[in-house]
């Protein structure tokens, strides 16, 4: 546990030391692969699906806000649509306008959660945003967790859909909107999943706000359960036909992650936990102290040893 709290230190050291450079390059990465991930799923429109310009744009978006990359996500993803379909296009743009609406309303914090949402439902792990905006976040977390979703779900249905939508008659506009449309409201499973991440959000937040011991630890594996048992519930009821090996193993990965978030965000020593009490001419204070577990990286000292010659005089005196 030494050799992880030094280490913990010693990163904490670097990235303070080196801030200025790492920011721009965690945009940059963030950037990247955002935009790769979107060209991977849907890349429709052979212009913008190239290295070249993605790379272009990743430089600009690592010298800009974090919210450009969002704005350059989300033109990439209309992009692609309007290249497959008009219709597509227009549905995904409104649904962006009222997304950047609630989220600056709600939760402008929140900018890395409503990109790095789909981008974990693309990677297999979507368990870990609940998990750790219920940590890091507030229960308004949940609105641009679930505006993250309702994206994932309309790429997804998108891409499985592009061969009927194709097919579809190009005059024929109402029922392709109808079509697409009717797919996201009929959606049970994008609603479950809406419901439990928030679901989760707002019971790990209260949690670990509880002034019980290991209140972090307690909420990661309460969240991890109550969060499975709502998809289960959900598949029982509604018939969504989900992975429940899937589940299983990506909030077992989920926990893993959220345990690493809990050691730097929040690692504290309950075994010198004090109790303190003290009075004003109002009120009495019950307070419960908890430490924080600090450990200081080894400095290295050098030690230079100068070695000097003395000269002797080779000749005795005469008297």
């Amino acid at each position: 546990m030494t050799t992880l709290l030094v280490a913990k230190q010693y990163i904490k050291i670097f990235i303070s030391k080196y801030e200025v450079y790492l920011k721009p390059l965690m945009k940059l990465i963030l950037a990247l692969a955002a935009l790769m991930m979107i060209n991977g799923k849907v890349g429709y429109m052979h212009k913008i699906d190239s290295i070249s310009l993605v790379l272009i744009l990743s430089l600009m978006c690592s010298f800009m806000p974090m919210n450009f990359i969002i704005f350059v996500a989300a033109a990439f993803i209309v992009l692609h649509l309007y290249a497959l379909s008009l219709e597509c296009a227009a549905i995904a743009l409104v649904l962006f306008l009222v997304m950047f609406l609630l989220y600056f309303r709600f939760s402008p914090k929140d900018t890395l959660v409503v990109l790095l949402t789909p981008m974990c439902f693309l990677l297999k792990i979507p368990y870990v945003i609940p998990l750790t905006m219920g940590l890091l976040g507030t229960p308004a977390s949940a609105i641009s967790v679930g505006c993250g979703v309702m994206v994932s779900y309309l790429i997804s249905y998108v891409a499985d859909s592009a061969t009927a939508l194709s097919g579809m008659d190009a005059d024929d506009i109402a029922t392709k909107f109808r079509f697409i449309i009717d797919g996201l409201i009929n959606n049970k499973q994008m609603v479950i999943t809406i419901a439990a991440f928030a679901i989760t959000i707002i019971l790990v937040y209260f949690i670990k706000r509880m002034s019980v011991n290991y209140a972090w630890t307690i909420a990661i594996i309460a969240g991890a359960l109550v969060d499975v048992m709502v998809l289960l519930v959900g598949d029982l009821m509604f018939d969504i036909n989900v992975s429940i090996v899937g589940i299983i193993v990506g909030t077992i990965f989920s926990v893993l992650i959220a345990k690493v978030v809990e050691f730097f965000a929040f690692h504290v020593d309950y075994n010198r936990t004090e109790k303190v009490q003290f009075e004003d001419d109002e009120y009495y204070y019950y307070v419960k102290a908890v430490p924080k577990i600090t450990v200081a990286a080894p400095s290295k000292t050098v030690k230079r040893i100068n070695t000097s010659k003395k000269k002797y005089s080779g000749g005795q005196s005469r008297r």
